[in-house]
């Protein structure tokens, strides 16, 4: 009798698509089925024709942020979905050995874009992007291309078991192999999962998120205490990882009622590089398809605000995106009938489509970049993955710590200590949480108890999802809170609201030309002249101040991502700041008309005002660097609503 061939070996014989998923270090799961194109994610299969509910392996590209509205260079790639047929398992040892390890040679290998001219890149994005108020950080990318000349299929089932033997930290190590298109990657990122069972609620799914930023490129011979620490001790390193937690709650709040409660910070140690990590956990009703189209895409890979990124990275990458920052999702039916979701984002990832690979990596820019050190950080990107897969010299694993006199010769290899095992790294990591806002880090509800309850709350949208977690907070004052984008934001519909919250938003609020700059001004100016409660924030606050007559100034340098302890109306306040114009008065001063004027005695740059029936603040009292923020709002809107409480 001939033995059945294994799972893995039918599907490489087979001629239908594949996957290969090594998600928990002891198996690789197969995955076998059909290929469907579809053109939303709402289209994704996740029932059949008679409604029983199937299993759905989706490739989502970047260019499907134009579902919410944004802008991209469209390069009409696919939402491909593999509807899986056959799901088995094989131990991982095995696996390995059906695998082939014969090296593929690259040709014509290099980067798409020379040094010189990504860090001109870098430059401008600095100088013309977050210089001018268009955000706070921004990922743009540049692709590793090379090309092979051996059986696509084989090439990949190459790197897919270097990877295997020689990455490690990866949430993801797959390979996914469709018509004319092969994807094969170690991806350290899970973007967003939803799980049903505990600690859900029935008819609930625990949202978990990942951001991951801080690119700690490993030394030759390896990462070291030493070397670790000092990259902790970056400034740089640390905001860039804040303001992306920042924008991901966004993403949270938008998407689970309890908005959601942020642990860590975490290392993600790989082969080449170590990152800091924070987890992000909420629970949500809403259908995984929706869930990922709220969370499209992770600003480690994007920037924020996300539409403005959108923008930008449409300004200044030169060629579509393809798969790179989009996710691969796979959706797994539960009893219930519901579907459970694990996508993590295509980075780490070699595309090989009709002989050609293409390796994309990208760096985070913020304030303080420097240009050639983000030319660096996308080498280190590229040799991550290119090491992995044996196109590059791989860097020596350390030698393990054992003891010599006492080795048991059929004992398992030692592992590599981790770094974060070190007591001086945990000390450093956890110390990052002292600059953070408790209301985040400690457990959510969907509030609607607080000292407000029964009051309504309109937050106006001006294309930053700050407004989410702002919404959250609000909810916790017990306000019943909708969100209205700014183009939507009816002077006369807003009148009905108790509170009316002009929200935060990119870009130059003197601008005259701007649609939503006036639809903004007509916001404010409506609800000052009506005499009813409003609070004005960041770039509203700006609207606010020019309308009271008080000048708007570009910032020396950017505030993005910045926390300050600043004195709001005689109390301290650390908070955070995401701006770079500032509404500014003369040293010293502290009305205007009747209008209070909390101000930075030196530089008369304008941190808050009230007067009757409005307060407005520069800072971001939502984010995550506001550690007095939630009680900051507390005392503005206490104030803005004070005259109709009277």
């Amino acid at each position: 009798m001939t033995a059945r061939p294994s799972p893995l070996a039918a599907a490489i014989a087979g001629d239908r698509p594949f996957a290969l998923l090594a998600r928990d270090g002891q198996t690789v799961e197969v995955l076998t089925g059909a290929v469907v194109d579809v053109p939303l994610l709402a289209d994704i299969p996740l029932m059949d024709a008679a409604g029983a509910a199937r299993e759905v392996l989706a490739l989502v590209p970047f260019r499907q942020v134009v579902e919410r509205g944004f802008e991209c260079h469209d390069d009409q790639a696919p939402l491909r979905c593999l509807v899986v047929d056959d799901h088995d398992a094989v131990p991982l040892a095995e696996a390995l050995t059906e695998l082939p390890d014969a090296a593929v040679p690259l040709i014509d290998a290099g980067f798409d874009i020379p040094d010189a001219e990504y860090a001109d890149i870098v430059r401008r994005v600095i100088a013309d992007e977050i210089g001018r108020g268009e955000g706070a950080n921004f990922v743009i990318r540049r692709d590793f291309t090379a090309s092979i000349d051996v059986d696509a299929v084989t090439a990949g089932l190459t790197w897919f078991r270097a990877l295997l033997e020689h990455e490690r930290g990866a949430y993801w190590t797959f390979l996914i192999v469709t018509d004319g298109h092969l994807a094969v990657g170690a991806s350290p990122e899970a973007h967003v999962s939803a799980q049903g069972g505990a600690p859900a609620k029935p008819g609930f799914s625990t949202v978990t998120m990942n951001p991951i930023s801080g690119t700690f490129r490993h030394p030759a011979g390896g990462a070291t205490v030493d070397t670790l620490t000092e990259f902790l001790g970056s400034t740089k390193e640390t905001e860039e990882l804040f303001m992306v937690v920042d924008e991901e709650l966004k993403m949270m709040s938008a998407v689970c009622g309890d908005g959601g409660r942020i642990t860590g910070p975490h290392l993600k140690e790989m082969s080449r590089l170590t990152h800091t990590e924070y987890m992000l956990r909420g629970q949500s009703t809403m259908d995984p398809r929706d869930i990922l189209r709220e969370t499209m895409f992770a600003p480690t890979v994007t920037g924020s605000p996300m539409q403005n990124a959108c923008t930008v990275i449409t300004r200044h990458e030169r060629s579509p995106r393809g798969y790179y920052s989009g996710v691969a999702a796979l959706f797994t039916p539960t009893p219930d009938g519901r579907h459970d979701l694990d996508a993590p984002i295509l980075i780490r990832t070699a595309y090989l489509v009709d002989g050609q690979l293409r390796v994309p990596v990208g760096a985070t820019l913020v304030r303080h970049s420097d240009p050639d050190g983000e030319v660096s950080e996308t080498h280190g990107k590229a040799a991550g993955v290119l090491g992995a897969i044996g196109a590059v010299e791989r860097d020596p694993s350390p030698a393990p710590v054992v003891d010599t006199d006492a080795v048991d010769e059929d004992a398992p290899a030692a592992q590599p200590r981790l770094l974060a095992d070190d007591p001086g790294i945990a000390t450093l990591l956890a110390g990052r949480n002292e600059r953070l806002a408790a209301f985040w880090l400690n457990p959510q509800d969907a509030g609607g108890h607080g000292p407000y309850a029964g009051r309504t709350a309109v937050v106006v949208d001006a294309e930053d999802r700050f407004t989410t977690m702002l919404s959250h907070q609000l909810r916790h004052l017990g306000f019943e809170v909708t969100i209205t984008r700014w183009s939507d934001a009816d002077p006369a519909s807003l009148d009905i609201a108790d509170l009316v919250v002009a929200g935060p938003g990119p870009g130059d609020p003197r601008d005259d030309a701007s649609d939503r700059i006036t639809a903004m001004r007509t916001v404010v100016d409506a609800r000052l002249a009506e005499e009813r409660p409003l609070l004005a924030v960041c770039l509203s606050h700006q609207v606010l101040a020019h309308r009271l007559g008080i000048e708007l100034a570009p910032l020396a340098a950017p505030h993005q991502g910045l926390q300050k302890t600043v004195d709001v109306f005689g109390q301290p306040a650390s908070i955070g700041f995401y701006n770079t114009f500032t509404a500014r008065v003369d040293a010293g001063t502290t009305t205007v008309g009747v209008t209070e004027v909390s101000a930075d005695p030196a530089s008369g740059d304008v941190y808050a005002l009230r007067g009757p029936g409005y307060a407005s603040v520069q800072g971001h009292l939502e984010s995550i660097l506001s550690r007095d923020g939630f009680e900051t709002l507390q005392r503005l809107v206490a104030h803005a609503l004070a005259p109709s409480d009277l």
